[in-house]
C-alpha cells in the first residue's frame, strides 16, 4: 500500500471512529461520505479470500479508530458529566440532519406497502428496549470489580451491537449502548485504570473482543441484506434512525440534569447546528460525488 493512500485510510478511520464514538452519528454513514463503505463491507465480509490486501486496507482504518477514541475520550466524558442535557441535543440534531441523505437513499430503491412494516418494526423496537431500560432496569450498567459474573459475558453481546455504528449505516452504536445503560460507564473505566488496573483491562478486552466479533459477523449479516433485500434493508435503516432519535431522550435521567433556561437554549442551539453540520456535510459530499461523475 502506498504511503498516501495509508494516511488518507488513516484518516478516514479517524473520522469513523469519532462518529462511532458520538452518540446519534454512524460510523457507516461517514464511511459511505467518505466512499470506502462497499470496499470496508467487502474486506470484512470477505477477510480471509485475500487476506494480506484486506488487512493492509483495514490496518489504517482500524489505527485511527483507536486514535479517534483517544482524541475524544476526555471531552465526551466531560460533557455527559456536566453539560449533559446540551450534548444530547447536540446528538439528536446530528440524527436529524443524517436522515434526508438516508430518506433519499432508501426511496432510490423503491417502496412498496410491505416496507411499512420494515421501517415500523426496528422503530418499535428501539422504542420498546429503551422503554424497558426505563422501567425495568432504570440506570447505568455496574462495570466495576464487583458486578455479577454474568455482566463479562454481557459487555460482549453489548459490543456486538455497538459495532453496528460501523457495519450499518445510520445506525449509531454509540447511541444503542446509551440506551442500554453502557454508554457512560464504559467511558467512565479509563478513570479506574490506576485504582483497578487488571479488572479495567479485562473489561475493556472482552469489549474489544466483542465489537471484533461484531464488526466480521454483522458484516456478513449486512452484506447479505444489502445483496438480498436491498429494498427492505434500506428501509428497516430509517426505522432504527427514526425509533433512535426519541430512544435518547427517553433512557435520560432528567431528574440529574441542571435543566436551567441556559442549558435548555444551549441544548436547542447545538441540536439546530448539529443538524445543520450534518446536513450541510452530506450536502458537499454527495454534490462532490456528482461531479465526479
Amino acid at each position: 500500500m502506498k504511503v498516501k493512500e495509508f494516511f488518507k485510510n488513516l484518516l478516514g478511520g479517524a473520522a469513523i471512529g469519532v462518529a462511532m464514538i458520538i452518540p446519534g452519528v454512524s460510523g457507516g454513514t461517514v464511511a459511505v461520505l467518505l466512499n470506502i463503505y462497499d470496499k470496508l463491507i467487502n474486506a470484512l465480509g470477505n477477510l480471509r479470500k485475500d487476506f494480506k490486501a484486506n488487512i493492509a486496507f483495514l490496518l489504517p482504518i482500524l489505527l485511527g479508530l483507536v486514535l479517534a477514541f483517544a482524541a475524544m475520550y476526555f471531552p465526551l466524558n466531560w460533557a455527559m458529566e456536566y453539560a449533559p442535557f446540551p450534548t444530547v441535543m447536540l446528538f439528536a440534531g446530528l440524527m436529524i440532519g443524517s436522515f434526508p441523505k438516508l430518506f433519499k437513499d432508501s426511496k432510490a430503491f423503491g417502496f412498496e406497502k410491505l416496507n411499512i412494516l420494515s421501517v415500523v418494526l426496528p422503530f418499535v423496537v428501539i422504542i420498546g428496549v429503551s422503554l424497558l431500560k426505563l422501567f425495568v432496569y432504570a440506570g447505568e450498567a455496574e462495570l466495576s470489580a464487583s458486578m455479577p459474573i454474568w455482566g463479562y459475558f454481557a459487555i460482549i453481546g453489548v459490543a456486538m451491537l455497538g459495532s453496528c455504528a460501523l457495519v450499518i449505516p445510520g445506525v449509531s452504536g454509540s447511541m444503542l449502548l446509551m440506551i442500554l445503560g453502557y454508554y457512560t460507564p464504559v467511558l467512565g473505566l479509563f478513570k479506574s485504570l490506576t485504582s483497578d488496573f487488571g479488572h479495567v483491562v479485562l473489561v475493556l478486552g472482552l469489549f474489544a473482543i466483542g465489537l471484533i466479533i461484531g464488526f466480521f459477523s454483522i458484516a456478513k449479516l449486512m452484506k447479505f441484506f444489502l445483496n438480498k433485500y436491498p429494498r427492505g434493508t434500506r428501509w428497516a435503516i430509517i426505522g432504527f434512525v427514526l425509533g433512535s432519535i426519541p430512544a435518547l431522550f427517553i433512557v435520560q435521567d432528567y431528574a440529574t440534569y441542571p435543566m436551567n433556561g441556559l442549558q435548555i437554549a444551549a441544548g436547542v442551539i447545538l441540536c439546530a447546528l448539529g443538524a445543520v453540520a450534518t446536513y450541510a456535510l452530506t450536502a458537499y459530499v454527495e454534490g462532490k460525488t456528482q461531479n465526479r461523475k
